[in-house]
């Protein structure tokens, strides 16, 4: 085998679809990423685009998506700071305050200091599991919490972030947020124009389709039929409240590479022998049902 068909090391957050493709030799839209957990069935995002284009002559003027999205999730708009994705959101806040987390493993991205505020995940990542009512943090990362819940945020005290790349399913956009009393502090650690014209005018559009309730029933249904099509196959899942399943499967992620199909390695996750898969729509889960048939029961049952 050449160095070319060889199935590339993971990245660190999945993603992995046009680099499993180039090294393989094969169309990127071919692949079925589900290394990445973007909402399945959320409206489409290259449409809206599409019909928004005309924004990229103008610069970014933020303050209507941003009355937009507090209005949505419940909040003043003068407590929502809007970002370049979920990560910058995870960046500027752990810029300001410092921190550590929970427990581990945890989200990459979080700081890992000795003291400070303390940050957690919710729905927990990479178990997918919602905190409890007796859970506490100061940060809290909120990227899957309206897909798991069918609710835009807790609504706890302290700073919350969440993701529109994940609800929305549009990580070329790169769109987050930073929800906090004093959320003007944030802003101070962004550039100028953070977040750019098209996104702000794709957003605004989106807003008006989002429904986090029927995405919330809709994904824990699609969770369901994924953990028994890996459970079929002889394979071990953790299936919690997440968009997606952890499947105990050492190798697994380089057999789907070659049906074409991308899943998350958990090495990052200090879980190297565990995978994780992501909710796919209707026709995904067929495809990978398919793949899973052809490679044979699983090694953990």
């Amino acid at each position: 085998m050449s160095q070319r068909q060889r199935v590339p090391p993971p990245g660190r957050h999945g993603g992995d679809g046009p680099r499993v493709a180039e090294a393989l030799g094969i169309d990127p839209a071919s692949i079925l990423d589900l290394s990445q957990n973007l909402n399945p069935f959320a409206p489409d995002v290259v449409a809206a685009a599409a019909r928004n284009l005309d924004s990229l002559r103008r610069y970014p003027a933020p303050a209507a998506a941003t009355r937009m999205l507090a209005e949505a999730i419940g909040i003043e708009p003068d407590r929502l700071l809007l970002t370049n994705g979920g990560a910058e959101a995870v960046a500027i806040v752990a810029r300001e305050r410092g921190g550590r987390v929970s427990s581990e493993p945890e989200f990459s991205l979080h700081p890992r200091g000795s003291q400070g505020p303390v940050w957690r995940s919710d729905p927990h990542n990479p178990s997918g599991v919602l905190a409890g009512d007796g859970e506490t943090a100061d940060v809290w990362d909120e990227a899957f919490y309206p897909l798991a819940t069918g609710r835009w945020s807790a609504g706890r005290s302290g700073v919350a972030m969440g993701s529109l790349t994940k609800m929305l399913a549009c990580p070329g956009l790169r769109l987050g947020y930073v929800i906090a009393d004093d959320v003007g502090r944030y802003s101070r650690h962004q550039p100028e124009w953070a977040v750019g014209s098209l996104g702000l005018a794709v957003l605004a559009e989106l807003l008006e389709l989002a429904d986090p309730p029927a995405w919330s029933r809709a994904v824990a249904e699609g969770r369901a039929a994924l953990a028994e099509a890996f459970r079929q196959e002889g394979w071990q899942v953790t299936a919690a409240d997440a968009p997606w399943v952890l499947v105990r499967a050492p190798g697994l992620r380089e057999r789907l590479a070659r049906e074409g199909i991308v899943v998350r390695d958990c090495t990052s996750f200090a879980m190297p022998d565990y995978v994780r898969v992501a909710v796919p729509d209707s026709r995904g889960l067929e495809r990978l049902e398919e793949a899973l048939s052809r490679l044979g029961k699983g090694s953990y049952s």
